[in-house]
């Protein structure tokens, strides 16, 4: 009997102790990350009346949020805030849904992404999907250790935050078998994911021409606007998706989430999303606004209905 004890008491600390620190801050790559050249430049962090604002990020990272243990549904999601690649609002969109999916049983991964304003990119518009791809793989590859499923990892974007995550839902690989680095060997799909207020097009009369601006440049190639047009990269191994959109945006009109709503139809691609007559842009979780206050809500319904 005494032998029993001390295996059911030993038992949960052996499992608890392959979790990381909770919560816990990794660098996305163990040296320079790819695209990177020196400039001189230094991440900022500034706190005004409404969120924290990082730019000039250098060092790239995830910041790891774990529900308890008991808690869990084996169920991560990658989380990108928005701030039209030239910002990132890290708190407004960042750790706040990080703590709303860790109070459902989420795990939550922060991206603190590169942004491509700033002269320490080489080719400025790769590297926020380098970062959304390594994120994703570095998850996957860690999933088991970290508390969750390797095929139930999703990812979440707002405003430019939701263009980079729809950009990691349609232009994912598989992961190089080859690669010496074995995160480099894991894939980068998402395995779902959610767009909320999301910049989609590179079309005029569409866009959000800040973004796009700060991404592909002020007069970008024809070939540039398409690749960077997310409705027109949809295949049918796109992720199932989830959209949150008000019909009043002024800043990303709603007919970004319209023209990808009807690509995801288009290739029989799993899809819900939530439209609202009111709202703008950069509601982040509603909270005091309304109905439009549900949206979190249905969103992690969304998460744990769906079949993975």
């Amino acid at each position: 009997m005494l032998r029993y004890l001390c295996t059911c008491i030993l038992f949960p600390m052996t499992v608890f102790a392959a979790l990381p620190e909770n919560p816990t801050t990794l660098p996305l790559w163990q040296n320079t990350p790819p695209n990177h050249k020196e400039s001189g430049a230094k991440e900022l962090r500034e706190v005004d009346d409404n969120f924290v604002r990082i730019t000039k990020v250098q060092t790239p990272t995830i910041e790891i949020r774990l529900p308890s243990a008991g808690n869990a549904t084996g169920r991560a999601v990658v989380i990108c805030p928005g701030g039209g690649y030239g910002i990132l609002a890290y708190d407004w969109e960042g750790t706040d849904t990080a703590n709303l999916l860790n109070a459902h049983g989420i795990a939550a991964i922060i991206l603190k992404y590169r942004l491509p304003d700033d002269d320490s990119n080489i080719e400025p518009r790769l590297s926020p999907l380098l970062d959304a791809k390594r994120a994703m793989r570095l998850a996957r590859f860690n999933a088991k250790d970290w508390g969750f499923d390797a095929d139930k990892i999703g990812i979440i974007g707002f405003s430019a935050g939701g263009h980079l995550a729809s950009t990691a839902g349609t232009q994912f690989d598989l992961g190089n078998p080859d690669a010496d680095d074995p995160v480099d060997r894991v894939s980068s799909r998402p395995d779902f994911m959610a767009l909320i207020y999301p910049v989609i097009s590179m079309k005029a009369g569409v866009v959000h021409n800040g973004s796009r601006e700060n991404l592909i440049g002020k007069n970008p190639t024809n070939e540039l606007l398409e690749l960077y047009s997310s409705e027109l990269q949809v295949t049918k191994n796109t992720p199932p998706t989830f959209l949150v959109h008000s019909s009043d945006d002024e800043a990303v009109p709603v007919q970004n989430s319209l023209l990808f709503y009807d690509a995801l139809l288009a290739n029989d691609i799993e899809t819900e999303m939530h439209l609202y007559p009111y709202g703008g842009h950069g509601y982040s979780l509603a909270i005091g606004r309304g109905r439009l206050e549900d949206w979190p809500k249905r969103y992690v319904e969304w998460i744990k209905e769906l079949e993975l």
